[in-house]
């Protein structure tokens, strides 16, 4: 199994608007990419390891899929509805990860 992890730094001043990603987004995500995407998680950033300090990302997700294949099979074909889409929410630029999960 896999997990795609889309971050977003944390930045003064930038947009986040946490409902529409958790509400309008990650469905839309989650409806394109249909049975390849297992599960998806979706965090909201709300302090880094010193108490009071920023965190490092202030959103984002992890979407589980079978192998990266899967993924870019279910993802590729919409990757510009739901890229195209992050302005909706964010004036910030995300970082994304695959991991292989190794426990869980």
């Amino acid at each position: 199994m896999i997990k795609v992890s889309v971050m977003y730094p944390y930045r003064d001043g930038a947009r986040f608007d946490h409902a529409y990603y958790s509400d309008q987004h990650m469905p839309l995500v989650s409806a394109r990419m249909g049975a390849a995407c297992l599960k998806y998680t979706v965090d909201k950033g709300i302090s880094g390891g010193d108490a009071g300090s920023p965190p490092a990302f202030i959103g984002m997700c992890n979407i589980f899929c079978d192998s990266v294949e899967s993924f870019n099979a279910s993802f590729g074909p919409h990757a510009g509805e739901i890229l195209g889409d992050i302005a909706n929410y964010t004036d910030l630029t995300p970082v994304m990860q695959i991991s292989e999960v190794m426990v869980g």
